[in-house]
């Protein structure tokens, strides 16, 4: 892992770094506007599709397939091989430091995080408060075991967590049966304006006896991923970002559209994806309603059949085939 001089954590492919001023140039309506991705007449009021979680498929997971359910915004519930993991748990009100109105939780919680129970491992891609929540992380038991990217570690430990695993990109540690391997992403890390990058950010592949499943997190796009692809795919099963990206003058080196989404879903050589990091919270510009419209525009221009890559229902489960590679 490459650090810069002042021992801040940089990305693989340098991008421009946007700071408070453009922050302000973005909220105050003084950047570039965006041309819409997909004819924004056909994008519908936002309404959060939401269905009943399936308790019996989630106490008596399959044992042939992987099973992914979607609890909202970066938060899946991965069970395979009789293991339960969740991505990036966010389970509170609002995904900020203190309660806000503007980031509060647009869709409902399917479910609370003990009709999950047990959890027996996390996977934290970076400390964002829309993927790091401390009442969250009180709220599961003190037996799961975390996942996290170089640095974060820390944070744990001042909380009195001390079960955790750090790695670094492309370390590699057992986990029973599995094996988890943290990858490169294209982001940053930051809670409080003074620790920008003083933590790694990063996605998982977890290697499982019925295929690779991989955790992109949250990214922009870089050639990372056909390195991914090339070291760890092909992916059973990946959950990928479709949200937050807009105005892409600001957003583009830190997170990705749709377009780039099927890109990342061919560069690590994909089986079936979900889309992730969207409907749950109003992150950015584009209308809440249109990643997965955009999604299937980009699937058909990249002529990749619409059943690879799929958003889900929040609270719905799916069964994925196991592809070994």
């Amino acid at each position: 892992m490459l650090r810069v001089e002042n021992g801040r954590f940089r990305n693989l492919h340098p991008h421009p770094a946007h700071g408070f001023r453009d922050l302000l140039r973005w909220k105050l309506g003084f950047g570039t506007k965006d041309r819409p991705l997909v004819d924004r007449s056909i994008v519908p009021r936002y309404r959060p599709d939401v269905c009943m979680l399936d308790r019996a498929r989630i106490d008596r997971p399959s044992r042939k397939h992987i099973q992914l359910t979607w609890i909202g915004h970066s938060t899946f519930l991965i069970q395979v091989a009789g293991f339960n993991f969740l991505t990036d748990p966010i389970f509170g009100r609002s995904c900020a430091p203190f309660p806000s109105w503007s980031l509060r939780r647009r869709s409902p919680l399917p479910a609370k995080i003990a009709d999950l129970q047990p959890i027996h491992a996390v996977l934290l891609s970076h400390n964002h408060y829309d993927h790091l929540e401390l009442r969250t992380v009180r709220r599961l038991e003190r037996e799961v075991t975390w996942f996290v990217p170089l640095g974060n570690g820390e944070w744990f430990r001042q909380r009195k967590q001390d079960n955790f695993v750090e790695l670094d990109w492309w370390h590699e540690t057992d986990f029973g049966p599995l094996s988890i391997v943290c990858v490169p992403a294209q982001h940053f890390s930051a809670r409080t304006p003074f620790d920008r990058n003083l933590t790694l950010w990063a996605g998982f592949v977890m290697r499982t006896p019925l295929g690779a499943i991989y955790f992109a997190g949250d990214s922009g796009y870089a050639p990372i991923f056909a390195d991914i692809g090339a070291h760890l795919g092909p992916m059973a099963a990946s959950i990928i970002p479709i949200g937050a990206y807009s105005p892409r003058w600001f957003m583009a080196p830190v997170h990705m559209n749709p377009e780039e989404a099927v890109r990342v879903h061919l560069d690590v050589r994909s089986n079936f994806s979900v889309g992730s990091h969207w409907g749950t919270f109003k992150l950015t510009d584009e209308p809440m309603a249109e990643p997965p419209i955009a999604l299937r525009h980009a699937l058909a221009r990249r002529h990749v059949p619409a059943t690879a890559f799929r958003t889900m229902r929040i609270g719905e489960t799916l069964l994925v085939d196991p592809f070994p590679g």
